[in-house]
């Protein structure tokens, strides 16, 4: 081979490596910008899930309160206390002593 076509070879070459190291640097700025918008994404979430755990709990207590709320009301002692304080109900041998300041 003569030299003019070795300088071509070479100068081919150096292109095509060039060329192949420019969409390696590219792939790698674009995996490295994803990388860290899903890192963040991923922090939002991780924040998200926590005041929902947090919400999710205050839920459960709320709803053990109204359980036991709701088994109180279905007692005989609630009842009389409705009786007495809304309606002015007494039982028959009951007598109600009244402030004079009312």
């Amino acid at each position: 081979m003569s030299r003019k076509r070795r300088r071509k070879k070479r100068k081919q070459n150096s292109k095509g490596i060039s060329i192949i190291v420019f969409v390696v640097i590219i792939f790698c700025a674009t995996v490295g910008i994803r990388t860290y918008a899903l890192k963040n994404q991923s922090e939002e979430l991780a924040k998200r899930q926590a005041a929902l755990e947090k919400q999710m709990e205050s839920e459960e207590q709320r709803t053990k309160e109204l359980e036991e709320l709701e088994k109180y009301m279905k007692t005989k002692k609630y009842v009389e206390e409705v009786a007495k304080e809304k309606l002015g109900l007494v039982y028959p041998d009951e007598i109600l002593i009244e402030p004079e300041n009312k």
